[in-house]
């Protein structure tokens, strides 16, 4: 997977404080995986 952006977020990153893009991302994947897991999908393949 990959993100484009036109500029860099990771510059703006902190290591306590992410940046928005990426931070929000990683809030997804976990809501993603929690959904999965409840819903009895949760193991690796």
């Amino acid at each position: 997977w990959y993100v484009g952006v036109q500029f860099h977020p990771e510059f703006q990153s902190k290591p306590n404080k992410a940046h928005p893009l990426f931070a929000a991302f990683i809030e997804a994947s976990l809501s993603h995986k929690l959904a999965n897991v409840q819903a009895g999908n949760g193991s690796p393949k």
